[in-house]
């Protein structure tokens, strides 16, 4: 999977030298919580909600009424707006996308190529990539496994939930080390009884960590 596949293409952006009301008032119709700032058709920064506020007067300012919407009128989105960036191509692979944005510890990332603006990727784009891999939407069994890195071991497991009728939906490794990892896999159909008693027979590199019908 790939940011395109994901990405919002209908990206919403304003120009540096549009003024703080008109930045908030835009975040706030359009129901988002940044914008891309762009001239000459080039990104040249990037604004957020939480920008936006940090640059407002607090509460406990002596500005009166008149003085607080002159200074705000005043005040441009170059001003308040973070030049460096964070970028991605269409064509960067989903997890790479996921890693720069926790390692940089930022909600989103524009998408570029060829240096034009074609989309924009979040936080909450990963999170549906997250419970799609996980099939969190789909019924079935959820099984959570420990297993032995033995090779062949997870193709053994899968292929018994395939021999006692399962349909697979998803799964998932995590919490690797060189001895043993844990699996979560997702399978509808299945005859829950015999596979579990074929299972305790026949894997012994492999335990039940849990179960649920989800």
């Amino acid at each position: 999977m790939f940011v395109k596949d994901v990405m919002t293409t209908e990206v919403i952006t304003i120009s540096p030298e549009a003024t703080f009301s008109e930045a908030m008032d835009l975040i706030r119709q359009k129901g988002i919580r940044r914008l891309p700032v762009v001239k000459n058709n080039k990104v040249v920064g990037i604004i957020t909600e939480k920008d936006l506020l940090s640059a407002s007067p607090s509460q406990a300012t002596t500005l009166d009424v008149w003085e607080l919407t002159n200074l705000l009128s005043r005040l441009k989105v170059k001003q308040i707006m973070k030049s460096d960036v964070v970028h991605v191509h269409p064509n960067t692979p989903i997890e790479d996308a996921a890693k720069l944005m926790s390692d940089r510890k930022i909600g989103s990332l524009v998408v570029l190529q060829e240096e034009k603006l074609v989309g924009i990727i979040t936080e909450s784009d990963i999170f549906k990539v997250f419970i799609n891999m996980l099939g969190a939407r789909e019924q079935g069994l959820r099984y959570v496994l420990r297993v032995q890195n033995v090779p062949g071991i997870l193709s053994r497991i899968l292929y018994l939930m395939y021999q006692c009728g399962g349909d697979l939906i998803s799964v998932t490794t995590y919490e690797k080390s060189q001895e043993e990892y844990n699996v979560v896999i997702k399978v509808r159909n299945m005859n829950r009884q015999d596979f579990e008693r074929r299972f305790l027979e026949g894997i012994p590199s492999a335990s039940i960590l849990d179960v649920k019908e989800s």
